[in-house]
């Protein structure tokens, strides 16, 4: 499958996952945590789909579309192994919905970003939260939903946060 290919297949899994997402939480309280800007598509998409929720964006380095830049006071910049347990600090495990997509492609430097990620996700989730990954998320209070529609296996990994 040519790279161009395997993308248009991520952003149409990516979009099922965040449309089935937005639709899991409706009725429940809560913030959203999109976990990697990069050009703002996602963020962009979130928006859309929920209008009225507070959603933080973390990024290490923002240079999105200028039309998807967050709001400075949803904007978290730095490296999220320091931000994601700061914002903990000051908002305990209160994301209804949190989406992960820091994936570079390269599979030794994403093992290195994701060390810590399953275990502040968690922290920030609350009980009953929805987390949507590009990757994979190992921690006992992951549980995996199933995938919706036609996204294939692999390719979007879906989560409960458990008590």
């Amino acid at each position: 499958m040519s790279r161009l290919d395997s993308f248009i297949r991520r952003l149409e899994a990516q979009r099922a996952v965040l449309d089935w997402a937005a639709a899991a939480i409706e009725g429940r309280e809560g913030l959203v945590i999109e976990i990697g800007l990069g050009n703002g598509r996602t963020y962009d998409h979130l928006r859309e789909l929920l209008p009225d929720r507070e959603i933080y964006v973390f990024e290490r380095d923002p240079h999105p579309n200028p039309v998807s830049m967050p709001p400075a006071p949803f904007l978290v910049v730095g490296d999220i192994a320091e931000t994601l347990p700061a914002f903990r600090e000051r908002h305990d495990a209160a994301a209804i919905l949190i989406h992960a997509d820091v994936t570079t492609g390269v599979p030794e430097r994403d093992r290195v970003v994701f060390a810590s990620l399953p275990a502040d996700v968690v922290a920030l989730a609350q009980v009953g939260a929805i987390v949507v990954s590009g990757w994979p998320l190992d921690h006992d209070r992951l549980e995996p939903l199933p995938r919706p529609g036609k996204v294939p296996e692999g390719r979007y990994f879906i989560y409960r946060c458990a008590a």
